[in-house]
């Protein structure tokens, strides 16, 4: 099966923004939807659900983001472009990077960076800016994929209360 090219969303920030969790691309299941995180088998929402106190898995998508909106969370891709066939990060190819710099000078209020994966990390660490007083974080990825373990997850993702 060929490569397909894939864009990734607008990213869902505001001014206010204190905590700006990245991905990679989002996968074929949330691109279908046009949501973030879309997969039922991707724990990104039950995961951070955890760190705000709050049941976002069990909202509808627009209500989610409303609460990380009223929370100061944001979200968007690393990646704007890339080819892929399937939804594995490892199978992306001729990734095209988002402008992560022009999105932080837009964010006075922020306070941390979290990096949802090992590829969203390994691209979007070189995207960064020089960075002061903002602190950056790898999380294991909230893919069904990474076999780790929801408990193992949830510990790891509480780093982000660091940000409120």
């Amino acid at each position: 099966m060929p490569a397909v090219r894939h864009a990734s969303f607008a990213p869902h920030a505001a001014p206010d923004t204190r905590l700006l969790i990245l991905g990679s691309l989002p996968g074929v299941r949330s691109l279908a939807e046009q949501q973030y995180y879309a997969h039922p088998t991707n724990q990104f929402w039950r995961l951070l659900g955890e760190v705000v106190g709050q049941p976002l898995a069990d909202m509808p998508y627009d209500d989610r983001l409303a609460a990380l909106r009223e929370e100061k969370v944001g979200l968007w891709d690393v990646i704007r472009s890339a080819e892929r066939h399937t939804s594995s990060d490892s199978l992306i190819r001729e990734a095209e990077a988002h402008d992560l710099a022009a999105l932080i000078a837009d964010l006075p209020d922020l306070r941390m960076i979290a990096f949802n994966g090992g590829k969203a990390a390994t691209i979007g660490r070189k995207q960064l800016p020089p960075l002061d007083r903002i602190a950056v974080v790898d999380l294991p990825s909230s893919s069904a994929a990474n076999t780790i373990g929801f408990t193992a997850k949830r510990d790891r993702w509480q780093a982000l209360r660091g940000a409120f």
